[in-house]
């Protein structure tokens, strides 16, 4: 059986991401508010911390999201959320051992650059009169091109921003209109230019394929045209069509999206594309310049992934602030509240907007670190895995993915043929305790 079939046969199995583990689906209202508070009170104050903020708020809703977002054209939402945001920050500072240390500050959405240059100067003075930043922590932020000034760009220096991720997805036109979100790659290169001018030193591009209407053409005149701008870091990820979970996603045309051989031909057009510009693959989904922290990390062994992707940040505890934010602790995973009012009313009660969460057992914690490692460097060893945590090998079955050429066994140690790379979510599944029979809810492998 040729690369393509074996590609082809599991191309459409659904899996996840395991951006953490267990997986979202599997928390529960059985972890609250005053788990997260023993949790935020127990972290040791000479271990840095990692800080999300999300800001659930766009002025254009994009047909292709999977964002908890929401469109709005009115700053009002937008002040009331932030006051209930810096509410959250004191909430959970107050519950901190003592004045903790920043490695890595990230600010997702939704856009949050859709608060002025004023409201990332409030946000930022908050954040640091309760917090303090390593001197080579990297604060991130994602941006919309499409509503992005060059008093934005100054606002992001002067709070020390250091990277940016542009969503572009694609520039065909074609493409750009299926997904009602119309961004020339003028405008981009524009954002481009006002970063740069400003002294925000690193910029990432987000693309997508398997989007309706594209195709290898279109997706190899994107990944070049991304090129050009010469960004530090892309990411590639196939487009996960959810409409009973996402419902604007109705709005797509199902019928203008390609199927898995196409995906399957577009995602191996872009890895050519990037490659040949000089991009080194990282993981299943990243590209990164050699020099870039990311490449160094994976040479080194010390590259994690985390419920933001690939990371370089060492930080074993995130906190995540806003509506949905989900934190990380080294007992488990918390999630606020989705919705942005109930999640205020939590705020304003003076309460920890927890509305579900995991605690982790040992065995969790064997599963997630091979789960990681195969996510991130294709090979893990199992059985050294459990021997360092003094648990069993957890027992699984590989044949299938053995035979089919997947995957490679040396002794106790698991490698993921780069081949194969695609499939890496397969593997992975393999270890999951907790993955149900029914995967419905998510995106497919390739």
């Amino acid at each position: 059986m040729t690369r393509r079939e074996t590609l082809l046969r599991f191309a459409e199995t659904r899996t996840p991401r395991y951006t953490s583990y267990p997986t979202v689906p599997h928390f529960h209202t059985g972890v609250g508010p005053a788990d997260q508070a023993r949790w935020l009170s127990a972290l040791d104050p000479a271990e840095p911390v990692s800080l999300y903020i999300h800001i659930p708020y766009c002025r254009q809703l994009c047909w292709y999201c999977g964002c908890n977002t929401r469109a709005t054209t009115q700053d009002g939402p937008i002040i009331a959320y932030m006051e209930r945001l810096l509410a959250e920050l004191t909430l959970v500072a107050d519950r901190l051992p003592s004045r903790m240390r920043i490695s890595h500050f990230a600010m997702g959405g939704g856009t949050p650059a859709i608060l002025s240059p004023q409201q990332i100067d409030g946000l930022m003075e908050a954040v640091r009169a309760r917090f303090d930043f390593l001197p080579e922590a990297e604060l991130a932020i994602e941006i919309d091109p499409r509503h992005f000034t060059r008093a934005d760009a100054d606002g992001l220096s002067r709070n020390g921003f250091t990277r940016a991720s542009t969503g572009v997805q694609s520039f065909d036109p074609a493409v750009q209109a299926a997904i009602n979100r119309i961004q020339p790659w003028e405008l981009v290169a524009i954002t481009f230019d006002r970063l740069r001018e400003a002294g925000v030193p690193a910029i990432n591009i987000d693309l997508l394929y398997g989007l309706p209407r594209q195709n290898i053409a279109s997706a190899i005149a994107s990944a070049e045209a991304a090129a050009e701008l010469e960004p530090d870091r892309l990411a590639v990820f196939g487009y996960a069509h959810v409409p009973h979970m996402k419902a604007h996603q109705r709005l797509i045309n199902e019928a203008e999206l390609p199927g898995a051989g196409a995906r399957l031909d577009q995602a191996d057009a872009i890895e050519t594309v990037l490659t040949d510009y000089g991009y080194r693959m990282i993981g299943i989904d990243h590209y990164a310049r050699p020099w870039d922290p990311m490449a160094a990390a994976l040479n080194a062994g010390t590259l994690r992934r985390n419920l933001q992707g690939y990371t370089t940040d060492p930080a074993q505890t995130l906190i995540g602030l806003g509506a949905s934010a989900i934190g990380a602790s080294p007992q488990g995973y918390v999630q606020n509240a989705s919705d942005v009012r109930s999640w205020g009313a939590a705020v304003e009660a003076g309460i920890l907007p927890v509305a579900r969460g995991i605690a982790l057992t040992d065995d969790d914690r064997v599963r997630r670190t091979i789960i990681e490692q195969l996510m991130t460097y294709l090979t893990a060893d199992p059985a050294a895995i459990a021997r360092r945590e003094g648990m069993p090998v957890p027992e699984i079955d590989l044949q299938a993915l053995e035979t089919a050429g997947i995957l490679t066994r040396t002794g106790t140690a698991i490698r993921i043929n780069p081949a194969y790379r695609p499939l890496a979510r397969l593997a992975a599944a393999a270890f999951d305790a907790h993955l149900p029979r029914s995967t419905a809810r998510h995106s497919v492998s390739v």
